[in-house]
């Protein structure tokens, strides 16, 4: 599941890199709700599971999205990644 919602991240990383438009905000407000996105049906499936310890653990997976998800915003913020340069700012969030 861990794998999968990386994989997932990445590729919404990777359209809104290519997409139209300026403004680095705008990429890292998506990247950082992709991870949040991520992070809430993790913690989801805490909330439906009845086992304690998988609970504990989808919850610090769901913890570790979040802080990447900041951490990932505010590296693109602080590169002004341009998502007008397609291919390079792809490479640019793929590099973080």
């Amino acid at each position: 599941m861990k794998k999968l919602s990386f994989a997932l991240v990445g590729a919404a990383s990777l359209a809104l890199a290519a997409c139209g438009g300026k403004g680095d905000d705008s990429l890292g407000d998506n990247v950082n709700d992709n991870y949040e996105a991520a992070a809430d049906n993790l913690e989801a499936m805490a909330d439906n599971t009845t086992n304690g310890a998988e609970a504990a653990s989808l919850e610090n997976q769901a913890d570790a999205l979040e802080a990447e998800g900041d951490r990932k915003e505010d590296a693109i913020d602080d590169a002004d990644v341009n998502a007008a340069n397609g291919a390079g700012a792809a490479a640019a969030v793929n590099a973080m």
